[in-house]
């Protein structure tokens, strides 16, 4: 796949543009965005080496939509409009049964496969491109039947040289269970960042003693709000599951607190201790 048009050239799909440069040296890349200033960046920064508009969709081996979601869904039905015979078009949001949906009877559909490549920053935009985001990261296929088959193997090539792995699930177990294991994290950090800040207002000094555990845990509030705040409002019904989970816990370990329970306190984290184990199995 020579001919790539990327849509939404930020952190994502920078770089991913990046890494397919990097293994495909006649691989061309084109971006379109609405910010013309992220093409500049792109440009500039050889992220990209040409812009293009939809109208340029025909000549496209590959299509890579990397916008909010709230916009993706708009836009995909677009770009299906306008692509080649041969193109195959991937997204790479964070929620996928909203993107499935609008497109499931578009007359080119097959040409579609959705994707959701768990990697990222807590930055944005083009400037924010790396190099080898991908590399060891779980790449989730959804409705991977609904493709080509021809156009499934040139996505899975495209994985593997870009070193991910690859899990398929269909996009409602896709957004229940990433709304644990990414959304509820992120509300997790801006809260806890909106926690501190408020204090901070009476305290000035508190961030003096922030330490690396703080930074650590409160990195993905610094995230964009735009991409952040259509993922919660796609994926609203398992994100308020989760939080009722999550609020429940944080209720039981105050009841602890308060009922002096240093005991239960302890066995409560020890057991958790058991996370460890699990995320080996993910580096």
């Amino acid at each position: 796949m020579n001919n790539i048009y990327i849509i939404g050239v930020g952190l994502i799909g920078g770089s991913l543009a990046i890494d397919i440069k990097a293994n495909n040296t006649n691989a061309k890349i084109f971006g379109i965005d609405t910010n013309d200033a992220h093409l500049d960046d792109a440009l500039s920064l050889n992220v990209i080496d040409g812009k293009a508009t939809y109208d340029d969709l025909h000549n496209a081996d590959l299509v890579i939509l990397s916008i909010p979601v709230d916009k993706a869904v708009l836009e995909l039905s677009k770009v299906l409009d306008e692509i080649g015979e041969q193109t195959l078009v991937i997204d790479v949001g964070s929620t996928k049964l909203p993107i499935c949906k609008s497109v499931e009877n578009h007359k080119n559909r097959h040409h579609f496969l959705a994707t959701h490549p768990i990697a990222g920053t807590e930055f944005s935009g083009p400037k924010a491109a790396i190099a080898n985001l991908y590399n060891k990261k779980t790449n989730i296929i959804c409705e991977v039947e609904k493709t080509t088959f021809k156009l499934q193997e040139k996505a899975l090539q495209l994985f593997q040289d870009l070193g991910m792995r690859i899990r398929y699930m269909n996009p409602e177990a896709h957004d229940k269970h990433i709304a644990y294991v990414s959304h509820l994290s992120h509300i997790s950090a801006f809260m806890l960042g909106k926690t501190v800040i408020d204090k901070e207002r009476n305290e000035r000094d508190i961030f003096d003693m922030a330490g690396s555990g703080f930074e650590s845990t409160v990195r993905l509030a610094k995230s964009s709000p735009a991409m952040w705040t259509p993922i919660f409002k796609q994926n609203r019904d398992n994100v308020i599951e989760t939080l009722d989970e999550y609020i429940n816990n944080l209720k039981q370990f105050k009841t602890l607190m308060e009922a002096d329970d240093f005991d239960a306190i302890y066995n409560e984290m020890k057991n958790t201790n058991h996370i460890k184990d699990i995320l080996k199995g993910l580096v």
